[in-house]
C-alpha cells in the first residue's frame, strides 16, 4: 500500500528528528569539555520543544469540534510545556532525564488517547521516535 504525501513527509521529518537526537547525544561524548554546555543545551532544547509539540497535538484534538473529551485534551496540552520549562532551567544532567521521563510517560498517554481521536495509525512512529529521544536524553545526561 502506497503512503500519501503527508504520511511520507511526517515519516521523513520524524527520522531527521531522531537523527538529530542521536547526533547530539553522541556529540556530548565526543566534543571537548568546554563545548559540553552548548551541546547539552541543544539537546535539552530539542527534547523540550519535542515534548511541547506533543502536548500541542492534544490541544489540537481538544479544539476539534468532534473531540470526544475536549476538556481532557486541552488540559493534557499544557502539561508537557510546563514540565519542559522546568527541565530547561535545570542543569542538563537533571533536565535531560526529566525530559526523557516526560517523553516516555507522554508516549503512554498518547497510546491511550490517540486511538479515540483517530490517530492510532501514527502510534508505531510515535513509539520509535520516543525510544530514540529517551535513549538520547539518557545518554546525553550520562555524558554531562
Amino acid at each position: 500500500m502506497q503512503k500519501n504525501p503527508t504520511e511520507i513527509l511526517v515519516h521523513r521529518v520524524a527520522h531527521v528528528g531522531m537523527a538529530v537526537y542521536v547526533l547530539l547525544a553522541l556529540l556530548i561524548w565526543l566534543v571537548p569539555d568546554n563545548l559540553h554546555p552548548f551541546i547539552a543545551i541543544s539537546l535539552v532544547g530539542l527534547a523540550a520543544t519535542h515534548a511541547t509539540f506533543l502536548g500541542g497535538i492534544h490541544g489540537g484534538i481538544g479544539l476539534h469540534m468532534d473531540s470526544p473529551k475536549p476538556r481532557k485534551n486541552i488540559a493534557l496540552a499544557t502539561i508537557p510545556a510546563f514540565l519542559s520549562w522546568i527541565a530547561i532551567i535545570m542543569p542538563a544532567y537533571a533536565g535531560l532525564p526529566l525530559l526523557g521521563l516526560l517523553l516516555a510517560i507522554w508516549c503512554v498517554v498518547d497510546h491511550k488517547t490517540w486511538p479515540e481521536a483517530g490517530l492510532a495509525a501514527w502510534l508505531p512512529l510515535r513509539l520509535h521516535t520516543t525510544i530514540a529521544a529517551v535513549l538520547s536524553c539518557l545518554l546525553g545526561a550520562a555524558g554531562t
